[in-house]
């Protein structure tokens, strides 16, 4: 795999599952690579160092260079020690993967504040934090690669995920507008929604379902877009199961009205304006 070799990568969650996967392919194809994972149940509860500090072992016993890192990335001081880790041991940081991600399910009638809170402190800010603590690096040496673990749930919606959907939705908004600005610097920002089998999906789909999609799948997708030769930007790859797919958002021609138009005048145009026949990739009309 081109582009990656001696590169300093942070992978965030990667003490077990995806996160695992990407840093064990990155470390196999030269890179240096801060393994980041809280130790923590997949609601977030707990902590320790026994996740991170294995991967790190069986990176070096592969004769690759890692080094563990404990700090939560929903906090902004744990993100600038994170990068800071990065800085210590290997001297830059060229990439970063924001994989860190907790669960707190529940239908939405159902949903506490401090579920939706966690979940948003873990995803959303967790991206939000880790991104910006690397991004002064990243323009300072015209180069950096982003990505983020964004989810079907968050395109497409899924039952009892508001704050997960939310949150992983949430993202996709991040990396358009960081591909915006990365862009003179030499920084790409993109997003992947991983398919695959992990702690995190064990009790959300079939059992014969999951063991079509091992988490090995995804990590080459997320190892060539951290690359130099990589030039996608804010773009959002859904893969799984050996299948890569793009995802963009489209719009129509729609219509137009001379004044504003009353309701009665939408509702007999409303097919019009909701036909997706003939629509083009979306882009912002303010930008």
């Amino acid at each position: 795999m081109p582009g990656v070799n001696d590169r300093v990568i942070v992978v965030t969650g990667a003490g077990g599952g995806l996160g695992r996967e990407y840093a064990l392919l990155l470390a196999r194809e030269g890179a240096r690579v801060v393994v980041n994972d809280l130790g923590g149940a997949r609601d977030g509860s707990g902590s320790g160092s026994t996740m991170a500090d294995d991967v790190v072992a069986e990176i070096r016993k592969a004769g690759g260079l890692a080094v563990a890192n404990y700090d939560s990335v929903a906090t902004e001081e744990g993100a600038q020690s994170l990068i800071q880790t990065a800085l210590d041991e290997f001297g830059a940081v060229h990439g970063v993967v924001n994989n860190a991600g907790i669960l707190r399910d529940g239908a939405f009638h159902k949903m506490t504040s401090d579920n939706w809170d966690a979940v948003m402190k873990v995803h959303l800010y967790g991206g939000y934090n880790v991104s910006r603590a690397a991004w002064p690096h990243f323009r300072e040496q015209k180069f950096g690669r982003i990505v983020v673990a964004t989810s079907t749930s968050g395109l497409f919606g899924n039952f009892g995920q508001s704050n997960y959907g939310a949150a992983k939705l949430g993202l996709v908004g991040l990396i358009n507008t960081l591909a915006i600005e990365g862009a003179k610097y030499g920084v790409n920002a993109n997003a992947v929604a991983p398919l695959a089998a992990t702690r995190m999906t064990e009790d959300i789909a079939p059992p014969e379902f999951l063991e079509k999609l091992p988490p090995a799948h995804v990590a080459p997708v997320v190892g060539y877009l951290l690359t130099e030769e990589s030039t996608d930007t804010g773009s959002v790859f859904v893969v799984g199961g050996g299948q890569v797919q793009r995802v963009a958002q489209f719009q129509n021609k729609g219509v137009t009205f001379a004044e504003p138009p009353t309701v009665d005048q939408l509702a007999e145009r409303w097919a019009e304006i909701s036909d997706m026949a003939g629509a083009v990739r979306g882009v912002n009309p303010l930008g």
